[in-house]
């Protein structure tokens, strides 16, 4: 007979996602700062207007104009969710590269430079970014996300100044 596991020893499901999160209400308040936030690093990346078209998920150019429009003037809008998901991406890329890099332009030449790791296959990360798609997106975010937690990323030049360990360096207390 197998012994059941005590009610403290029963594994719990995480709670199911809130629909709420994706209501009007709370996109809508998100909306401005988003876009603004977009718009922003964008700038900085220097995508032209077709490469915002194409990361924020090919809406009509009058569309985006309305959004920027809506968020400079503090004005109330609503971006459809996989529009604040593909934000939410490109932020998440930003703070990794601010985390990563010493300087904001190391972080966007490392976007706009070819890269050996197996995701972007000799490709630019930006290539992925400017894919069109979530994943592309997502795929660069969770490749930096990783680079954070050390993983994937070669040692850069601050790495070179450390001298390699030698057993004798190694002290078992």
């Amino acid at each position: 007979m197998i012994p059941r596991p005590s009610p403290d020893q029963v594994p719990v499901s995480p709670p199911p996602l809130d629909a709420a999160r994706f209501a009007p209400a709370n996109r809508r308040r998100l909306s401005g700062p988003a876009m603004r936030s977009f718009a922003a690093i964008a700038d900085l990346w220097g995508l032209g207007e077709q490469d915002r078209l194409l990361v924020l998920g090919l809406p009509s150019r009058s569309t985006y104009y309305g959004w920027l429009r809506g968020a400079r003037a503090g004005g109330a809008f609503t971006l459809p969710a996989d529009t604040l998901l593909r934000i939410s991406a490109v932020l998440g890329i930003h703070k990794a590269l601010s985390i990563l890099f010493a300087t904001e332009a190391e972080g966007v030449r490392w976007l706009r430079e070819p890269h050996a790791a197996p995701p972007f296959g000799g490709q630019p990360p930006l290539a992925l970014i400017l894919g069109g798609t979530q994943d592309g997106l997502m795929l660069v975010r969770r490749f930096l996300d990783a680079a954070r937690g050390g993983l994937f990323m070669p040692p850069g030049p601050a790495d070179a100044e450390i001298p390699p360990l030698a057993d004798e360096d190694i002290v078992l207390a």
